[in-house]
């Protein structure tokens, strides 16, 4: 943190950044591309079943098509997140591209399996590129979190807003010892929300007439979440960091006893401005008495 980006009085107690393995469900996506353009490579032009590649490069494609988007649909149904789809479904799109624009249609055997590992490479500095970009600083007053590549994001949070606090560690935290803490605000910032849904349906009638009717209902519930840049994601070490910010939540909390100390000492100022502007009243009418008695003497 910079000396003009500092409060009055303020300490910086530590900055974090991500661990390196703390995005590995992001890397294990670039993994996938490596695993998957070497055993392409070996089923298109080692393995017993070559020759029919050979023979019908278009299949060739189709099949490194199928690896990739059935991988990506799969990805996308675990993480709730169809944005990976649609990435896997961009390499292969593109790579189509590349074959029939530079005509390599006999050289698909070579050319998927060194284009897949070359996104594979592209794929883990992206994500480690992302991950640089997050600083999280932890000071005396707040937590500033810092992130993004393109569009800088950064969020301010007091330990006085703060409610409550999660944490999660994962196997991989767990065995080097990183973990993710999400602090959560009055407002609920650091909630999302997950959603199930039931439903059932019914059809009437005979094959020429039909009726059909459906009913459902669907439950939200809110679940600790937010964006990387807005939670401590990954810090290391986790053990020492959590018990840091819960510490410095319990300084900033006010006990009912605080509470009621507050209460009694503004109590107190508000009689001694009381006191102080009914003294200035009697000063004042004083002076006034003082004032028409002189006046008096004078016309006497």
């Amino acid at each position: 943190m910079k000396d003009d980006e500092r409060l009055k009085n303020e300490k910086v107690e530590r900055v974090l950044s991500p661990h390196p393995l703390s995005f590995m469900r992001y890397q294990a996506l670039s993994i996938y591309l490596v695993i998957w353009g070497i055993v392409f490579g070996w089923i298109v032009n080692i393995s017993e079943w070559s020759s029919f590649f050979i023979d019908t490069p278009i299949w060739s494609l189709l099949f490194w098509g199928i690896g990739l988007l059935l991988a990506g649909v799969i990805a996308s149904l675990f993480t709730v997140r169809w944005i990976i789809f649609i990435l896997y479904l961009a390499i292969f799109a593109s790579g189509v591209g590349l074959v029939f624009l530079l005509n390599l249609h006999d050289s698909i055997g070579i050319f998927a399996p060194v284009y897949t590992l070359f996104m594979s490479i592209a794929g883990f500095v992206t994500v480690e590129v992302y991950r640089r970009s997050h600083r999280y600083i932890i000071s005396n007053q707040r937590i500033v979190f810092k992130g993004g590549i393109i569009t800088k994001n950064e969020r301010t949070l007091r330990y006085d807003k703060i409610t409550d606090i999660n944490a999660k560690q994962g196997i991989i935290g767990q065995i080097f010892g990183f973990g993710t803490i999400t602090p959560i605000s009055q407002s609920g910032f650091g909630l999302g929300s997950e959603k199930s849904m039931a439903a059932g349906g019914i059809i009437i009638g005979s094959k020429k007439a039909k009726l059909f009717g459906a009913i459902g209902g669907g439950k939200e519930v809110q679940d600790p979440m937010a964006r990387s840049y807005f939670e401590l994601h990954g810090v290391y070490p986790y053990k020492k960091v959590k018990k840091l910010v819960e510490e410095m939540v319990q300084g900033n909390v006010i006990t009912a006893y605080q509470k009621e100390q507050v209460t009694f000492q503004k109590e107190q100022v508000d009689i001694q401005k009381q006191m102080r502007d009914l003294l200035k009243i009697q000063s004042e009418s004083k002076d006034d008495e003082e004032e028409e008695k002189e006046k008096e003497e004078k016309k006497t």
